[in-house]
């Protein structure tokens, strides 16, 4: 308990205990990172080296055993869901969502669950990504360690180490770990959240390259062309970009609400996925599992339009089928290759006039395009390229194109795949923590006791005489069984008798608050209200339980930013 006062008394304390906190969830990150990688990595050969007996029937050919391991995949998956609970499998979207405030934590159960179904997803040949799954998994490793050690770090902050960790292990890119983890799921710069969130990548990225030494993920063919060469070419693609990752979200989305409509039991449901997985992949063996080789061909070296066409087609509609019915992963790995295969095809149309260099730089443009589209993080994206590439000038055209293919997806579809995610959920953070804070504060948290209230059986009079007493101008009335009955100010008494009834003297149609109101709704609501305070009644039984003054109001406002600010600062 010394220690915990002592770091929260001190500035310099607090930095150097969040920066080792920060390497410690960089090293637990990057172990898990490793294994997730190289696991995947041994199936998928195992997979691509199957001696079984294939069977050649027109253009498909049949693999026996990617039916064996995808069935295997679906089957441990649905294991997995009866196992542990599972409704929902939790990814990048919730560890956005979770950084954004502090009601609704990260459900530690739920993301490890979530981190083994995408392990056996990608193992099994599903056509899905494994950073998301990361991602959200060195969110979950974070918040666990913030809980066990008691460590006096914001939630906001140990996601964003477990985050950057997760990224600068996967593609060994610290600084786009650093500037995704603030870019895509913080979504602000803090001088106290650098530290931990820097450390954490930078100790992963080290982990990576000298304990595990895993290969470099992308190798280019070439040299990129000079910009203004190529600067026609990759603004005219770039819009195509834009609108391929809007039709690859929207697939995405769409497959998923297909599910959600047909009702199937999640064994049911996962049987279409893996008859999507055979069938497709018998067509075009390359759309399966993370893409990874298929990526790297279209990077190192010149493919055929048909091949490239296909790849591209069967990419989209296998992830949409994969994750939108019953198996679960992320969806930057799939993007990477759609992008990829994108710039390879629209490379084509410039081949006459162009140098050969550009197919590079397009396809490289395309993968890097769709998949900031996608994920909302167009500055980590260009910073992966450069510190895989080491190469200005395709980093160059890379951001040329990011920008201009994220001006058509942003107007297009939205922010993100992951913010249409939260969306779809009733989450908006398009106005940032300040209206989200709003939106999650219940009105009963503003409302007080202090208003003078009458039964229906008092008459105008005693009420005039009560008001005099309290100082007060408004008076509620209240039924012996505590239903709110309405609400009277002094006007309406002063134009009745003193013997009337009070319930002559009733508004007609007062504002009331309901319970289920949030904050943000009540200050909606009370935009033009004119008065001393507003009712709030229960929702579902009608009783009064208290009133909301402009006061109340502006206070609970006034609270929200201030917390804002503290996490922000």
């Amino acid at each position: 308990m010394a220690y915990l006062t002592a770091v929260r008394e001190s500035t310099i304390i607090s930095v150097y205990a969040s920066t080792i906190f920060g390497a410690i969830i960089g090293i637990l990150v990057s172990i898990a990172a490793a294994t997730f990688v190289q696991g995947v990595q041994f199936f998928t050969n195992l997979r691509e080296t199957s001696q079984l007996l294939h069977l050649d029937i027109g253009p498909f050919s049949f693999d026996p055993a990617v039916a064996i391991m995808i069935i295997i995949a679906g089957a441990v998956i649905v294991s997995i869901r009866k196992v542990f609970k599972v409704g929902r499998w939790h990814g990048p979207a919730d560890t956005i969502y979770v950084a954004h405030q502090d009601i609704e934590p990260i459900d530690i159960k739920t993301g490890v669950a979530s981190t083994l179904a995408a392990f056996a997803s990608a193992c099994g040949g599903a056509s899905v990504g494994q950073y998301g799954p990361l991602v959200h998994f060195g969110a979950t490793v974070g918040s666990l360690l913030k809980r066990a050690l008691s460590v006096p770090v914001r939630g906001n902050v140990v996601i964003g180490a477990g985050v950057a960790a997760a990224v600068s292990a996967g593609f060994d890119a610290p600084i786009a770990g650093i500037i995704f983890a603030h870019e895509a799921v913080v979504r602000h710069f803090s001088p106290k959240a650098m530290a931990p969130i820097a450390t954490s990548a930078i100790v992963a990225a080290a982990m990576v390259n000298y304990v595990f030494v895993l290969p470099d993920p992308l190798v280019l063919r070439g040299e990129a062309p000079e910009l203004l060469t190529a600067l026609l070419p990759v603004i005219i693609s770039s819009v195509i970009f834009g609108f391929i990752a809007v039709i690859f979200m929207k697939s995405l989305r769409g497959f998923a609400q297909l599910n959600q409509r047909l009702k199937l039991p999640p064994h049911q449901s996962i049987f279409i996925a893996v008859l999507a997985v055979i069938c497709i992949g018998a067509l075009v063996p390359s759309s399966l599992g993370l893409g990874t080789n298929a990526l790297a061909a279209l990077l190192s070296e010149p493919q055929s339009l048909q091949f490239v066409i296909g790849l591209l087609v069967a990419k989209i509609i296998l992830t949409g089928a994969c994750l939108g019915f019953g198996f679960f992963g992320g969806v930057f790995s799939p993007a990477l290759l759609v992008g990829a295969a994108s710039g390879a095809a629209l490379s084509r149309l410039f081949e006459p006039t162009m140098p050969g260099s550009l197919t590079s730089a397009l396809t490289l443009a395309g993968m890097a395009s769709v998949a900031a589209c996608v994920v909302g993080a167009p500055l980590a994206t260009v910073f992966i390229v450069l510190e895989l590439t080491l190469s200005y000038e395709f980093t160059l055209i890379t951001l040329l194109a990011v920008v201009v293919s994220q001006v058509v997806s942003t107007n297009v579809f939205g922010h993100s795949f992951f913010d249409r995610q939260l969306m779809d959920r009733g989450i908006d953070l398009r106005f940032g923590r300040s209206q989200l804070g709003l939106s999650q504060t219940n009105i009963t948290t503003c409302s007080n006791t202090d208003f003078l209230q009458v039964d229906e059986h008092s008459d105008v009079g005693s009420v005039i005489t009560s008001m005099r007493a309290s100082a007060q101008t408004e008076a509620y009335c209240v039924s012996e069984t505590g239903t709110f009955l309405g609400k009277t100010n002094i006007n309406l008494l002063l134009s009745k008798l003193p013997s009337a009834s009070v319930m002559s003297a009733l508004e007609r149609s007062p504002l009331i608050l309901g319970t289920d109101n949030s904050l943000n709704e009540a200050m909606e609501k009370a935009a033009t209200f004119v008065g001393e305070s507003i009712p709030v009644v229960d929702s579902e039984a009608q009783t009064m339980i208290g009133v909301v003054t402009e006061a109340d109001l502006f206070a609970a406002y006034l609270k929200v930013q201030e917390d804002v600010r503290l996490v922000e600062k």
